[in-house]
């Protein structure tokens, strides 16, 4: 622009006179206090690039490792529309509230849960929404519910880069993620997604975690590669990334996690993202 361009606030403008129009003006935050009940030493989203790859177990697996070394941690199911987090640990609405706000519904092991299903009439409704009801929704979990001090708040994510995982990005203070995917061919394209949307929007990538790398024969012990053979070396390598972990498919997760006792699940494969966190 030339410094006596016309400019829509007055006739005539200098380089210096310039220097306070909005133009000039540092990019407006749009972070949302959360409530003067929480305070949170980090936030950590699970993320994906596409659906059923496991990132509510892997959710609910690393909030589990962290309660078991001691932390005070917080898992806050950001899929409204397909929540599963309340189902895995046996938790069930209403819950509680004051003018303050909401108090979170909690596990058998301590990890705290807010979940659209704790707070719907009819847990089994379907959440018939739109893409801006749904954002607000995740938003007030951060603002209305009173999480108290915690250490960690895991944030499970929608699969995709749409609405939810923007207005995480956006409005909480987000210290990480890990990106959650499975041993097929378009891993790449899917971790590439979401590697570039955290990208884009300055948040870290920890690592990355695959799920349902094998299935582990019950007799012989051979691991069988299910859904061929995994690509997730590669693609950390190429995007920098650490792999955190390799899960196999576990029986016995589904099973605690059907029976609402997932608090008794203890994750070896992912103790490399444990360690991770408490970089």
């Amino acid at each position: 622009m030339a410094e006596n361009q016309e400019c829509s606030s007055s006739a005539s403008c200098s380089r210096e006179s310039c220097e306070g129009c909005p133009s000039k003006q540092q990019p407006q935050s749009f972070q949302v206090e959360p409530n003067p009940f929480t305070v949170v030493k980090k936030v950590i989203g699970v993320v994906s690039g596409k659906g059923g790859v496991g990132k509510s177990l892997v959710t609910a697996s690393l909030a589990n490792a962290m309660r078991e070394k001691g932390y005070e941690v917080g898992i806050l199911d950001a899929d409204i529309t397909g929540p599963s987090i309340p189902k895995m640990y046996g938790l069930h609405g209403p819950l509680s509230a004051t003018d303050e706000g909401i108090f979170p519904a909690e596990a058998e092991n301590g990890v705290k849960v807010m979940s659209v299903n704790l707070i719907m009439p009819n847990e089994e409704d379907p959440v018939i929404w739109r893409g801006p009801i749904i954002a607000n929704t995740v938003k007030q979990f951060w603002q209305e519910v009173m999480w108290g001090d915690l250490d960690f708040l895991f944030v499970d994510m929608p699969p995709g880069t749409g609405d939810v995982p923007l207005t995480v990005f956006q409005s909480l203070p987000v210290d990480g993620i890990v990106i959650v995917t499975s041993p097929q061919d378009l891993v790449q394209l899917i971790v590439k997604k979401a590697y570039n949307m955290a990208n884009a929007m300055n948040i870290p990538v920890l690592g990355i975690v695959e799920n349902y790398s094998y299935l582990k024969c019950p007799d012989c012990g051979k691991e069988i590669r299910v859904f061929g053979e995994s690509h997730i070396d590669e693609a950390a390598k190429e995007l920098n990334l650490s792999v955190l972990g390799k899960m196999p498919i576990e029986p016995a997760f589904a099973e605690l996690s059907d029976q609402g006792k997932f608090a008794e699940a203890k994750n070896e494969y992912l103790s490399a993202a444990a360690f991770k966190l408490e970089e």
